[in-house]
């Protein structure tokens, strides 16, 4: 009896500032809408808590959910109200300009909002690369110029253990297009494999929609009865 091979281990790609910003409103929202429900009167506790629950789905949806698993043999995609499972034989290019987006086969298009494009770090990593370009040719080779500490330039770099490595040339990278120049090469080395091929699949996120349904029709019938 033949057994599957074992799927191998995801690489996770999330934004750690969306999951620090929606943590922080998570909290402010809960103390908020918390101390209505319990200190309000009249209305206000129903209020609360139809905001409660309209809200805080879409708040998880846009920035603790969102996130990009990428292993040998598929791309999955959790978005903020939908889960796209790409197999790597279906996937046409990858494509980053204000945001970094997938192309399969069939033309359809799917946003990454989990690796956002940053355009501050696109003009950081351009700023480093000129400074790059501007250190003579022996700095650049011995780590002279910039010294130990010199950004992104190459030459040797302190390791954090008293020793020194050596740091690749090539321009800076912002960090999310470093995401994108990986998940292109598991694509070139994964694309044709026997393993990654198959039909891309998509499934609503109906635990998020469904609460913030409800607290809409709940909100928009306590506005609408006064």
């Amino acid at each position: 009896m033949t057994t599957a091979p074992p799927e191998s281990r995801d690489r996770i790609y999330r934004s750690p500032m969306a999951l620090v910003g929606g943590f922080l409103l998570l909290v402010i929202i809960g103390w908020l809408g918390i101390d209505a429900v319990v200190s309000g009167t009249g209305r206000t506790p129903w209020l609360a808590l139809a905001v409660l629950i309209l809200v805080v789905p879409l708040v998880v949806a846009f920035t603790l959910r969102p996130a990009v698993f990428a292993n040998d043999d598929r791309l999955r995609i959790r978005n903020p109200f939908r889960v796209i499972v790409v197999p790597w034989g279906q996937v046409e290019m990858f494509r980053s300009a204000f945001s970094n987006e997938v192309f399969v086969k069939s033309g359809t298009k799917y946003q990454l909002w989990a690796i956002p494009v940053s355009l501050r770090g696109r003009k950081k990593a351009a700023r480093q690369t000129a400074r790059q370009a501007a250190r003579p040719s022996d700095a650049r080779g011995t780590g002279r110029g910039l010294g130990l500490f010199g950004g992104g330039g190459g030459g040797m770099q302190a390791d954090g253990f008293g020793g020194r490595t050596s740091v690749p040339e090539g321009p800076a990278r912002a960090e999310t297009d470093k995401i994108m120049d990986e998940l292109r090469e598991i694509l070139e080395a994964r694309g044709k494999a026997e393993t990654s091929q198959g039909e891309v699949s998509v499934r609503w996120a109906y635990e998020i929609v469904g609460p913030a349904v409800a607290g809409a029709v709940l909100l928009a019938i306590l506005v609408a009865v006064g």
